[in-house]
């Protein structure tokens, strides 16, 4: 099924039959069964654990490269906003309305049809992966961190978030750490106890003003914000301790273990990462599927924002149709035109390096 007009409509219809079914991060089961259903229908072989789909090109070759194409199938729930049924997915004037339009369903069911594009060629120069996946809007475990391993030897990937087809060949990666600052409680009237406040500030003050040596030639400087602080329990107690919360945006010019461990090295106060799952990830501006994008005119940035792409160990650009700015909103939305756009750039960057 390798005419692109087919593929397009297959993939319309597709979208709207997902967004009828609500499909929130851990409940993805009914359009995991769409997806499989659809891809068996294509001929495709397909594969499932829990709530993730992956496939293979029907001819493919060990010896070879492979393309992972990857985007997810949950939504977060629908917002207070919606003046509109958010599983009704309606065309009008040109936008297909429904929860999980724009983030990710139209980068979905445009690299569905890409796979189908590519299924059933032969003598191609690289084997594709499909992986439709779960829990991507609560960076969960059991979505594409759980199949990677059934994946096999993966060369690079295209993960599919709205990016108005650009280029972003880098993204943040993302630590939260809860700190705590150690003193001794003692009564505020008189010269006792050791103030967990005025310790936790000089380390707050050290997040606020360190910069790490290396800088991302694409972000800059990592960037670290206190968000949370909490300490004491009444007015003339010295408290103990002071708890406080920092959001650390890690750039590719580091790993999360190396910003950690220099983090430990400057403060004071005991530092717990919550996770060190959510990697920096980047792309050479020189690999051939950012050069065949760029040819087609498309421009490359930094994503501040993290996806599955934070959950891969290779190379990897995040692209796709619809819009980030549209993501999670009311009433949300991806132009028609904009999947139809998606499928025929992805084909024209991929068979470039085919």
């Amino acid at each position: 099924m390798a005419d692109s007009n087919n593929l397009f409509q297959l993939a319309v219809t597709l979208l709207q039959q997902l967004i009828s079914i609500p499909s929130f991060s851990k409940e993805e089961d009914r359009t995991a069964d769409l997806i499989n259903e659809l891809l068996q229908q294509q001929g495709v072989t397909t594969h499932r654990k829990l709530n993730n789909i992956w496939a293979w090109n029907k001819h493919y070759d060990a010896a070879k490269p492979t393309i992972l194409l990857n985007s997810h199938h949950d939504t977060v729930k629908p917002n207070s906003g919606y003046t509109r049924d958010p599983y009704d997915a309606k065309i009008e004037d040109g936008k297909l309305f429904g929860l999980g339009s724009n983030d990710a369903g139209g980068c979905l069911v445009s690299l569905i049809a890409v796979f189908l594009y590519f299924h059933d060629k032969e003598n191609l120069k690289y084997n594709f992966c499909l992986a439709t996946t779960a829990e991507e809007e609560i960076s969960g475990v059991n979505g594409l961190e759980l199949i990677i391993p059934d994946l096999g030897k993966l060369d690079f990937g295209i993960v599919g978030e709205p990016t108005l087809m650009q280029l972003a060949i880098a993204e943040r990666g993302l630590m939260v750490l809860d700190c705590v600052a150690h003193g001794r409680a003692g009564h505020a009237a008189r010269e006792e106890g050791d103030n967990a406040i005025y310790k936790a500030l000089t380390d707050i003050e050290w997040f606020r003003n360190f910069r790490f040596p290396n800088e991302s030639e694409v972000f800059g400087p990592i960037k670290m914000s206190v968000t949370i602080i909490n300490a004491g329990s009444q007015h003339n107690v010295v408290p103990a301790s002071c708890t406080f919360t920092v959001d650390v945006r890690v750039t590719d010019a580091y790993r999360n273990e190396e910003v950690l461990e220099i983090i430990r090295q400057h403060v004071s106060c005991d530092v717990n990462p919550r996770s060190i799952r959510l990697k920096p990830s980047s792309i050479p501006r020189e690999h051939p599927i950012v050069q065949a994008g760029i040819a087609l005119g498309r421009t490359t940035y930094g994503s501040p924002t993290t996806s599955d792409q934070s959950l891969l160990d290779i190379p990897s650009i995040k692209v796709g149709p619809g819009d980030s700015a549209r993501s999670h909103t009311a009433d949300e939305f991806v132009y028609v035109d904009e999947i139809r756009e998606g499928i025929e750039l992805y084909i024209k960057m991929l068979e470039s390096i085919n």
